[in-house]
């Protein structure tokens, strides 16, 4: 797994992917998805894929890869390393999302919540495979918010899929046959967030800095040491936070210097600051009757008062 593509601007989202296997080209096959780091402040989420022949899947339950939120880091390299090491019938694709790509999507004028982030990483990924001619007949996905609804946007989306779970339907949400197929993307996935973190490059110039940050999660308490001790009054946090998040929001609002906008929608109308308009208009005196526009546009001025 090669990470230089993503580490030489970490502050944008990456894909990357294995070569695809003659045999998914030729055969039917199925598709596991599952993520990484959704709820840590610190770092990017990675959503993973992986895919074989339907033909071989006992092949791949052979490999008993078990969940990797259960697992060490040093289990999740070693089960990675078994996966990666089948390229004859298996495939793995990764999107990693930038922490600051989440935070940014979340905060802009138009909310992009973690949801629909999720649900839309996804289904890029599912195309992905599809784009580079993996024969996807089945795809096993955990639920990100109601399963119903996710399972109805993952139907309208891919229009070539079955009815529902209970019958014969492509996509297989949350059901008992999940778990065996997402622990596959979810390793791999794990993998990946785990050497980003790990590795992590700073793009700001920070000096020396203490990278003993913990978990990364909300109420690990090294974290929560990192964040108070690597806060900017002025500049917050760098693109390693989820600044986003609670948690650093409520630093930022309480130890981070004040920021006033005087254009801020609520105040407007209780602003006593200037418009930014105001300040390229001249100024008139409402006392005084105005010259039309002929007078104007001439530069010219009565000489007295009638």
């Amino acid at each position: 797994m090669d990470l230089e593509k993503y580490e030489r601007d970490n502050s944008r989202s990456c894909v990357l992917a294995s070569p695809v296997p003659d045999q998914c080209r030729q055969e039917p096959c199925c598709l596991g998805i599952d993520e990484a780091g959704r709820g840590p402040v610190l770092g990017p989420m990675v959503y993973g894929i992986c895919y074989c022949p339907v033909s071989r899947k006992k092949d791949l339950e052979d490999l008993k890869v078990a969940d990797s939120k259960t697992l060490s880091e040093a289990e999740r390299e070693r089960l990675f390393k078994k996966l990666d090491g089948a390229p004859d019938f298996i495939g793995w694709t990764l999107h990693i999302l930038s922490p600051n790509v989440i935070s940014t999507s979340m905060q802009q004028r138009a909310k992009y919540n973690l949801n629909a982030l999720s649900h839309d990483t996804a289904i890029g990924l599912i195309q992905h495979a599809l784009d580079h001619g993996v024969q996807v007949t089945e795809v096993f996905v955990d639920t990100v918010g109601p399963a119903d609804k996710y399972q109805e946007k993952l139907k309208k989306t891919f229009p070539w899929s079955g009815s529902d779970c209970e019958t014969e339907s492509r996509f297989f949400v949350s059901c008992g046959q999940c778990r065996e197929y997402l622990r596959k993307g979810g390793d791999i996935a794990s993998v990946a967030r785990d050497r980003v973190v790990k590795g992590w490059k700073f793009l700001e110039d920070l000096g020396e800095i203490d990278v003993d940050y913990g978990s990364g999660y909300p109420n690990d308490p090294k974290t929560k040491e990192w964040l108070a001790k690597h806060l900017d009054p002025v500049f917050g946090y760098p693109q390693f936070v989820r600044f986003s998040w609670s948690t650093a929001q409520s630093i930022l609002e309480s130890k981070a210097a004040p920021v006033l906008w005087g254009d801020d929608e609520e105040d407007a109308g209780k602003s006593s600051s200037h418009s930014l308009l105001s300040f390229f208009s001249a100024s008139r005196d409402a006392s005084k009757p105005q010259s039309h526009r002929f007078f104007l546009e001439r530069q010219l001025e009565p000489l007295a008062d009638l």
